[in-house]
């Protein structure tokens, strides 16, 4: 088949969908990879160098109506999407719980979409979760750029002019990137704790060095049966707040990763908790595209609320984008070597686990169900 790879013109996007590695691999298994100049630059992967693997370049402005599937990491203008033929195959980030009306738009034009984010949590799809791997960096880089702003260091020191104290870290929500998150801290010097609404997850955080912060309320519940927070009532997200209020004050750093796929991140650290922390800590929200966990967060911006630095990064796995793109690349060769047989033709079995979770939009109509619901498709 024929691949394209765009250049990420969209917004901010540091990343590329395909490196020249994975390009290697498909143009030896017979496919032919299309690549717009300077697709790969902000990630400092060339030209030159998807040419040495094999694939040709083409002109950003050509259409798309060329390719059997076009793989992108960020959202596409609908305007580039419909320049491809119908029956063609879009995969990529599509971010369809946020826009679900461009997923509207995507049925429109008779393109099948695939999107990375629906990825299921099941064994046989983990080398394709996008989400995870992306997570995983956005954790790590959470932590560099705490320490960064924080006006002390992390690790106890022990010096002749007396010992310096560890940095105390608390982390919010234990996913892929709370529990990175952890890792990266503890291994800094950092005395770390942690909280997530799932106590199913209180092993994994001990396991990365962690101290599990349990909170008196019930959680039952919490967790659906893809592994994902389910979202808490309103009184149970008051009685977090109050609970958690006291860690927080304590803590020179806290990070949050909590989100619910679909929905507003929910708020759990209020403005009084942040004026209860010490001048100079440090808020790093990861959850600052969805409205961010703090109530002072500027999302996309780093500001300055009551003494506290509180940085609302969008994208932040975008601020390592060689590593970023090498691993969501090969996200999609385990997904493409899923989605095909072995002579390179398509094998999008709607039965299939992995096909039907993902699948937006075939045949000019939305086909997810939960997509089907939020537009109020029959």
């Amino acid at each position: 088949m024929r691949i394209r790879v765009p250049n990420e013109v969209m917004g901010e996007e540091l990343r590329v969908a395909v490196v020249p590695a994975v390009v290697k691999k498909w143009v030896a298994a017979g496919h032919a990879v299309e690549v717009e100049r300077g697709a790969g630059l902000s990630a400092m992967f060339d030209d030159a160098g998807y040419q040495s693997a094999g694939a040709e370049l083409v002109e950003v402005v050509s259409g798309w109506g060329g390719a059997d599937v076009v793989m992108t990491i960020g959202v596409p203008s609908i305007e580039r999407v419909r320049t491809m033929r119908a029956g063609s195959v879009l995969i990529g980030m599509l971010r369809p719980l946020d826009h679900p009306e461009f997923v509207r738009e995507l049925a429109s034009t008779g393109v099948t979409a695939m999107a990375m984010e629906l990825v299921p949590r099941i064994t046989r799809a983990q080398s394709m979760d996008a989400l995870s791997s992306q997570a995983n960096l956005a954790g790590y880089l959470a932590v560099i750029l705490a320490a960064e702003k924080l006006e002390r260091v992390f690790p106890m020191m022990m010096t002749a002019a007396g010992t310096l104290q560890p940095a105390r870290v608390f982390v919010i929500g234990a996913g892929v990137a709370g529990l990175q998150a952890i890792a990266t801290a503890r291994r800094l010097g950092a005395v770390v704790s942690a909280y997530d609404v799932r106590p199913a997850v209180k092993e994994q955080v001990q396991s990365v060095g962690a101290k599990f912060i349990e909170l008196p309320m019930d959680t039952s519940g919490a967790q659906d049966a893809g592994g994902y927070a389910r979202e808490q009532s309103a009184e149970q997200q008051e009685k977090q707040r109050q609970l958690m209020a006291r860690v927080i004050s304590e803590s020179d750093v806290v990070i949050t990763t909590a989100l619910i796929p679909g929905k507003p991140a929910p708020k759990l650290i209020p403005t009084e908790a942040v004026k209860r922390m010490a001048r100079g800590s440090v808020i790093v929200d990861l959850a600052a595209e969805r409205g961010g966990n703090c109530e002072l967060t500027v999302p996309g911006e780093t500001v300055v609320r009551e003494g506290v630095t509180i940085i609302g990064a969008r994208n932040l796995a975008a601020g390592v984008p060689t590593h970023a793109s090498q691993v969501y690349a090969a996200n999609l060769q385990k997904l493409l070597e899923a989605i095909t047989d072995k002579s390179g033709a398509w094998k999008l079995d709607p039965a299939d686990e992995i096909t039907s979770a993902m699948t937006l939009t075939r045949d000019g109509v939305v086909v997810h169900a939960n997509l089907k619901s939020i537009l109020g498709l029959s």
